[in-house]
C-alpha cells in the first residue's frame, strides 16, 4: 500500500515549507512504484506422464513446454497449492507423493504413502494435502508444513478423485467400486455422509460459490449433480459412453467432461445442467483442467501423448502440445513473479 504523500491534508505556512513539500512530493513520485509494475502473474500447466514417469510443465501464456520433471514410478495425478508455490504428484508404482517447487521445477520432497495413491488435492489454505488410496480404500491427510501423513480416513471401495469445497470444511471423494461419494469433514477427518450416485464414479469438480459438485459416472454414461448444502443428487445428466473427468469454467458457466471412448469433450451449461456441445478432442481424452481465469481447458490424450487446448469462449481446440507418454492427470496454477 502506498504511504501518504508528505504534506497531504495540511496547510503550508511558509515558502520554505512549500519548497520542502514540493521536494518531498518529487522524491515520493520518483521512488513509489505501483504494485502492478513490480510483479506479474505467471500461469502454468502441469501434466503427469504416467508412462514416462515425469511431469511436463507448460507455459500458460505461450503453450510452450518449459520443463520436464522426473517423479516416481507410474505417476497419475497432480494438484497445485492455492498460492502456486507447490505441486503434489501421486505415483502409484512407488506409493509416493512427490512435492515440486514450482519456482525451480524441482522435486524437493518425496512422501511415502500406501497402496496405490491416486487422486490428490490441496486445502484452500494450503495446509493440508489429501490423497486417495485405491487399494486401501482410504484418504490420507498430509501436513504440508512437515510433509508427513497425519491421518488415514476410511472411505468407500476404490476411491479415486477428491475435491475440497473452498467455503466449507468438506471434502468429497468418488468411490468407483462403491458407486458412492463420501463426504469428509476436514476438521475432524471423519466421514459424515455417503451419497449414492451412478455406476463407477470417477471424476469430480466443484463450482466455487454455487454449492454444487459434478461427478462423472464412468459405467453409467452420466454426470451426477450434487447439492453440497444437502449432500443430495439434484440432477443426472446423460453425456457419452465413457465419461472420466470433469472440470468447471465458472466464469463461462460451463462444465467440461472427457469421454475416453468417444474421443470428445461434452460441454454442460451449469445454469441448466444440459449438454450444449461436444468437442472432438484426440483419440482417448482423459484428464482435464481449466485455467485459473476459465479462458482455457487443457485435455490430456492417453494415446497420442498430447494436450489439447480448448478456448472456452468458442469451445474450439486452438492448439495441441506434445508432452510425454501416456499423459494422465493435469492441473493449472499461477504464481506472482517479478516483472522483467
Amino acid at each position: 500500500m502506498f504511504s501518504r504523500p508528505p504534506g497531504r491534508g495540511r496547510s503550508v505556512r511558509s515558502p520554505t515549507a512549500a519548497v520542502a513539500v514540493v521536494a518531498g512530493l518529487a522524491v515520493w513520485a520518483a521512488t513509489a512504484v505501483p504494485v502492478a509494475a513490480t510483479a506479474q502473474l505467471q500461469r502454468f500447466v502441469y501434466v503427469v506422464n504416467t508412462q514416462s514417469d515425469s511431469v511436463t510443465v507448460i507455459d500458460g501464456a505461450t503453450n510452450e513446454v518449459t520443463a520436464t520433471i522426473p517423479v516416481g514410478r507410474n505417476p497419475l495425478e497432480v494438484a497445485i497449492s492455492p498460492n502456486g508455490a507447490r505441486a503434489y504428484v501421486t505415483s502409484q508404482g512407488s506409493d509416493t507423493v512427490s512435492v515440486i517447487d514450482t519456482a525451480t521445477d524441482k522435486v524437493i520432497a518425496t512422501i511415502p504413502v500406501e497402496d496405490h495413491p491416486m487422486g490428490v488435492t490441496v486445502s484452500p489454505r494450503g495446509t493440508r494435502v489429501y490423497v486417495t488410496n485405491t487399494w486401501l480404500g482410504a484418504v490420507m491427510v498430509i501436513n504440508s508444513a512437515t510433509n508427513k501423513v497425519i491421518a488415514t480416513v476410511p472411505v468407500g471401495r476404490n476411491p479415486f478423485r477428491i475435491a475440497v469445497i473452498p467455503d466449507r470444511a468438506r471434502a468429497y471423494v468418488t468411490n468407483q467400486g462403491s458407486g458412492t461419494v463420501s463426504v469428509l469433514d476436514t476438521v475432524t477427518n471423519k466421514v459424515t455422509a455417503t451419497i449414492p450416485v451412478g455406476d463407477g464414479p470417477f471424476g469430480m469438480a466443484v463450482v466455487p460459490g454455487r454449492a454444487r459438485a459434478y461427478v462423472t459416472n464412468q459405467g453409467s454414461g452420466t454426470v451426477s449433480v450434487l447439492d453440497t448444502r444437502t449432500d443430495k443428487v439434484t440432477a443426472t445428466i446423460p453425456v457419452g459412453r465413457n465419461p472420466f473427468r470433469v472440470a468447471v469454467a465458472s466464469s463461462r458457466a460451463r462444465a467440461y467432461v472427457t469421454d475416453l471412448s468417444a474421443g470428445v469433450v461434452s460441454v454442460i451449461d451449469i445454469r441448466t445442467d444440459k449438454v450444449t456441445a461436444t468437442i472432438p478432442v484426440g483419440e482417448r481424452p482423459f484428464g482435464i483442467a481449466t485455467s485459473t481465469d476459465g479462458a482455457r481447458a487443457y485435455v490430456t490424450d492417453l494415446s497420442t501423448g498430447v494436450v489439447s487446448v480448448i478456448d472456452t469462449m468458442t469451445d474450439k481446440v486452438t492448439a495441441t502440445i506434445p508432452v510425454g507418454d501416456g499423459p494422465f492427470g493435469v492441473a493449472t496454477g499461477f504464481r506472482r513473479v517479478p516483472r522483467s
